[in-house]
């Protein structure tokens, strides 16, 4: 398992927004969330979000559990100009019980469930 650290971890402390690819029986299903609802917990080794929706990202991960996210800010130098992007490959699931719920609900009582991702790999994008 991969850890979200260095200038990936500085991008996705510093983004607005998350940009979440799962894989369905139509092909790519893009959603998002806010970036200050993301949470690192594991020393980088999983990322959670609360989840109010998200009924297409939740059936595309259990049929297949490869996930995406697409992280940037303008605020983290980037290797040519200001603006860096990081890439996370890793398995989701969405839960509805349990320590990760229980972490997500701290900050978002309105969350029905918690995405949980596994990071896999981390790359640098710009």
């Amino acid at each position: 398992m991969a850890r979200i650290e260095g200038v990936c971890r500085e991008v996705c402390d510093a983004t607005e927004y998350v940009t979440f690819v799962t894989r369905g029986p139509d092909g790519p299903h893009l959603s998002g969330h806010w970036g200050n609802y993301m949470r690192i917990l594991d020393p980088g080794e999983v990322v959670v979000f609360p989840v109010g929706r998200f009924q297409r990202t939740e059936q595309n991960l259990r049929a297949d559990s490869r996930i995406q996210l697409m992280v940037a800010s303008h605020k983290v130098q980037g290797t040519r100009s200001p603006g860096q992007g990081c890439v996370i490959d890793g398995t989701g699931e969405i839960v509805t019980t349990g320590e990760y719920l229980d972490a997500v609900r701290e900050k978002f009582p309105w969350a029905r469930g918690a995405l949980v991702v596994r990071v896999g790999a981390t790359s640098t994008q710009l």
